[in-house]
């Protein structure tokens, strides 16, 4: 496959990855905005409504672990299937007992029905996201794999884009409960299309390509890196990863209140946040190209540092007391955020590559799990530390935080990555 051009390469991949990313991105943002409400009209509290959300977070740091050891038995494709199914039915499932609380008393059963709806959909999507790594690792070349993973990231974030707006589209038609069937429905495709297109026999995890020491980095490195294990150069990685995530899932928590300390009204911040998302959008191609040109640490550098300079400009121009005028705060905003989004474009599958840099071939895996057990901390600790920042300081601090750990992220990223990922063709890290 090495000897292919790069577009047949990555059409090759529309059907059995990109395709059904996009749609499961599509139903999976759009029931994200409507589960604390459905769960209000459960009986849950505000607080336990918001608890809900903290779901995904644990399930993403003690999920991935026994659900890849369980793929390296069964085949990504197969468990693929599997979970697909499972999340189909239980959405639709969650849907009837909705409209079944809708029509009645909501009781004690129907919350627990709604945990364990959200556990169930977690878990089966964590499948989900590992799956699709490990065949991107084992069908991609090396000289396009930024490439191939950034188009991964871009097919999520289209579905960030067109999800919410569908789902606006469903609750206009019907109500919040229908975004749950659209997500059934938009599960089903997706997983129609794996069933279709990833041929059986392509599991990474039981049908390595290339037989390596288990546990090892491949040789393929800078001559100058130490001798690593893969779990050991996975937490070091974790160092530059976590912060990034923390930024990436601390936005939609500060952008939006600090929006609010300056004035602005929701329908203003939703329009900052559209304009940053086809920022991130446009940015997806050429952060791939960038990475297999010119190494990871040219992208990586650039997005940590982008995205913790938005970051501290927003918490240093936000500074409660300031006087400022309703265009000039919007202007800040918008500012601010376009920044963010820059760096978070330049990001664009960054963390899923590093994944497969650091992967052997050999239980591809269940390396995979570990690294998205690691970077499922950062989507964990997030939301704690906006909360215990804003328990004794106002948002601008935790802002100002958020954006130093990028900041230090950033020059350990300069100092580590080039030395456990391939050494690029061409610029500073290239070999002499």
């Amino acid at each position: 496959m090495t000897d292919r051009d790069p577009r047949s390469v990555l059409r090759s991949l529309i059907g059995p990855v990109y395709a059904p990313t996009l749609s499961q991105s599509i139903g999976m943002t759009a029931t994200l905005p409507v589960i604390p409400l459905i769960a209000l009209a459960l009986g849950f509290s505000v607080p336990g409504a918001a608890t809900l959300t903290m779901i995904a977070g644990v399930v993403g740091v003690a999920g991935p672990i026994p659900m890849g050891a369980l793929m390296t038995v069964v085949g990504e494709r197969r468990a693929m299937i599997v979970t697909g199914i499972v999340v189909t039915l239980t959405q639709t499932a969650t849907l009837l007992l909705v409209a079944d609380a809708v029509n009645g008393d909501a009781t004690t059963w129907h919350r627990l029905g709604l945990i364990a709806s959200l556990v169930v959909s977690a878990l089966a999507r964590e499948v989900w996201i590992i799956g699709r790594q490990a065949y991107l690792g084992t069908r991609l070349p090396p000289h396009l794999r930024a490439r191939g993973m950034s188009t991964f990231g871009g097919m999520m974030r289209i579905g960030q884009v067109l999800g919410p707006l569908l789902g606006a589209g469903v609750i206009a038609v019907g109500n919040e409960a229908w975004v749950l069937g659209l997500d059934a429905v938009a599960m089903a495709v997706a997983t129609l299309l794996v069933a279709l297109n990833m041929a059986p026999g392509d599991d990474a995890g039981i049908r390595p390509t290339m037989r390596q020491a288990a546990g090892r980095l491949p040789a393929a490195r800078s001559p100058n890196a130490p001798s690593l294990t893969a779990a050991r150069a996975m937490l070091l990685t974790g160092l530059v990863t976590v912060p990034l995530a923390m930024s990436r899932f601390s936005r939609p928590l500060i952008l939006p209140l600090m929006g609010a300390m300056l004035g602005l009204d929701g329908a203003e911040i939703s329009l900052v946040f559209a304009v940053a998302a086809v920022i991130e959008i446009v940015m997806f191609v050429p952060a791939g190209t960038l990475m297999d040109r010119y190494g990871r640490t040219a992208v990586l550098v650039p997005c940590l540092a982008l995205s913790g300079g938005g970051y501290v400009l927003l918490a240093s121009l936000a500074s409660p007391g300031g006087d400022m005028s309703r265009d000039a705060a919007l202007g800040v905003l918008v500012a601010t955020a376009a920044l963010v989004a820059l760096g978070n474009g330049f990001g664009a599958g960054i963390v899923m590559t590093l994944g497969i840099d650091l992967s052997p071939e050999e239980h591809r895996t269940r390396h995979l799990a570990r690294w998205t057990s690691v970077n499922g901390t950062g989507q964990l600790l997030a939301p704690g530390l906006v909360a215990v920042v804003t328990l004794a300081w106002p948002i601008t601090v935790a802002g100002a935080v958020v954006g130093a750990l990028c900041w230090g992220a950033a020059v350990w990223a300069w100092r580590f990555i080039p030395v456990v990922t391939p050494a690029p063709p061409r610029g500073p890290f290239a070999r002499r």
